[in-house]
C-alpha cells in the first residue's frame, strides 16, 4: 500500500462519500403533502408539530414535550420557565456547544465553568460544590456527543442544595443513565433537531418535562404568553413567538419512526471501531465507555489524538490529512468556551477565569471528532477510518 499521501498528490483511501446525511423517503414526503394539502401549516390549527410533541416525549420517558425552531431556544425557553435571570448563576461546563453559555448569558444570568471528567469530557460534578454561591439557581450537565453526565451526582448536588436542573441533551436523543432516558431526569431537558444531528428537520428544538406547571409555562412562554385554554389575546405574561412550523413536525415525526433502527446501528458500529482502534492503532484512544449508561446517541466518536504517534505533527495537520484521504466529517472539536472570544467580550473576567479547567483545555488541545454518519454504514466503512490513520502514521513515522 502507498504511503504518499492525498494531501501530498497521492491516492485517497475513499473515493467515495460516507453513508448521505439527512436519511429521508416516502415517510417525510408523505407527512409534508399531508400539511401542503391540509391548508393549516402551523401549529396553532395543525396536527403534525403537536403529535411529534407527544411522541418524541414519550420516546424519552417524559410527560410533556414543548417544540421550538432550534435547540437554543429550547435551552433559552427551559431557563426562563425557571425562573433564571439577572443576578442568577448557572454551573456549567466549558466544554460544549456555546449555546449551552450564550443562552444563560442571553437570560440575564452568569454562567459558571466548573472543569470536566477527563474520562468521560462531561462535568465533573466533584468541581460543583467549591463553585456554589448564594446566587447559585441551577445546574446545566450537558450529555456530550449523546454520552449521559454524571446523574446521579448531579441530582443528588441538586437535591442537597435546592437548585433546579437543566439537561442540555442536545446530543443525546434516545440516551440512557441506568436504563432511564435523559431529558426529563431533571427538571427540563433541551433537544436540538438541527441539520447534524442524529433526528433532523434541518433545525428543530423540543423542551421535555415530567413536571405539569413547568410544561405549562413552557408552553405559554414559546406561544406568545397565552395560558392553555385561555382566549386569543389574553397574554398572562411576556412570551415569545418560538412556534415551531408543522412542516418540521411532519418531517421529524418520520424522522422519529427510523430514529431505533439508526441507533442501534450506530451504537454496534461504534463498538466494532472502538475494538479496532485499540487493537491495532497507536496514538488515538477512544473514551472510555461507563457502565451506567445503558443507551448512547453516538452522536461523536470522540479520540484522543497523540502527535508523539504521528511523527510530532499536530492534530490539525492529522485531521487535514483525515480530510484528504476521504474520512469527513472530521474535526478538532469545541474550543472550551472559556476561551472563545464571543463568551470573552460577554463576560467580566472575575467570572469567566474563577476556577481553572485545565482538563477541558487539555481536551481543547489533544480532541479528535468524527461524526455519526460513517456509523450508518458497514464494517468497510469503518475499515477505511482505521487504514486512513495507518496511512499517515506510517507517512509521518
Amino acid at each position: 500500500m502507498t504511503t504518499r499521501l492525498a494531501i501530498e498528490g497521492g491516492d485517497p483511501i475513499r473515493k467515495t462519500p460516507f453513508h448521505p446525511w439527512p436519511v429521508f423517503g416516502e415517510a417525510e414526503e408523505r407527512n409534508l403533502l399531508d400539511v401542503l394539502h391540509s391548508g393549516k401549516w402551523g401549529v396553532l390549527n395543525g396536527t403534525k408539530v403537536t403529535e411529534f410533541e407527544q411522541k418524541f416525549a414519550a420516546f424519552q420517558a417524559a410527560r410533556f414535550g414543548v417544540a421550538v425552531p432550534n435547540g437554543t431556544l429550547a435551552l433559552h425557553l427551559a431557563l426562563r420557565a425557571l425562573g433564571i435571570g439577572p443576578g442568577d448563576e448557572a454551573i456549567t461546563t466549558p466544554y460544549t456547544f456555546i449555546a449551552t453559555a450564550s443562552s444563560i448569558l442571553l437570560a440575564g444570568a452568569t454562567p459558571v465553568f466548573v472543569d470536566i471528567d477527563p474520562n468521560s469530557y462531561n462535568l465533573d460534578p466533584a468541581n460543583v460544590e467549591a463553585a456554589l454561591t448564594e446566587h447559585t439557581r441551577a445546574i446545566l450537565p450537558v450529555h456530550l456527543g449523546g454520552r449521559p453526565a454524571d446523574m446521579d451526582a448531579v441530582l443528588a448536588l441538586a437535591k442537597k442544595h435546592g437548585l433546579r436542573v437543566l439537561e442540555d441533551a442536545c446530543q443525546a436523543w434516545g440516551s440512557e443513565w441506568r436504563g432511564a432516558r435523559v431529558g426529563a431526569l431533571g427538571d427540563l431537558g433541551a433537544f436540538s433537531f438541527q441539520a447534524s444531528k442524529n433526528i433532523t428537520a434541518g433545525e428543530g428544538g423540543m423542551v421535555v418535562t415530567n413536571d405539569p406547571g413547568l410544561a405549562d409555562q413552557c408552553w405559554s412562554i414559546h406561544n406568545v404568553g397565552r395560558l392553555r385554554g385561555g382566549a386569543w389575546y389574553q397574554h398572562e405574561m411576556l412570551g415569545l413567538n418560538l412556534r415551531l412550523p408543522e412542516w418540521e413536525g411532519a418531517v421529524l415525526l418520520a424522522q422519529l419512526e427510523r430514529l431505533p433502527h439508526q441507533s442501534a446501528l450506530r451504537e454496534e458500529n461504534t463498538r466494532y471501531l472502538q475494538r479496532v482502534v485499540r487493537a491495532e492503532v497507536n496514538g488515538l484512544t477512544p473514551l472510555d465507555d461507563d457502565p451506567r449508561v445503558t443507551a448512547h446517541s453516538r452522536h461523536l466518536f470522540i479520540l484522543r489524538y497523540s502527535p508523539q504517534a504521528f511523527g510530532g505533527r499536530s492534530r490539525a495537520e492529522f485531521v487535514r490529512a483525515m480530510v484528504a484521504e476521504g474520512i469527513r466529517p472530521m474535526s478538532t472539536g469545541y474550543i472550551p468556551l472559556h476561551q472563545s472570544p464571543a463568551i470573552q467580550r460577554a463576560m467580566i473576567p472575575s467570572d469567566l477565569n474563577r476556577f481553572e479547567l485545565p482538563m477541558a483545555e487539555q481536551a481543547g488541545r489533544d480532541t479528535v471528532w468524527i461524526d455519526q454518519t460513517p456509523f450508518l454504514g458497514d464494517h468497510k466503512d469503518l475499515d477505511s477510518i482505521v487504514d486512513a490513520i495507518k496511512k499517515i502514521q506510517r507517512a509521518w513515522g
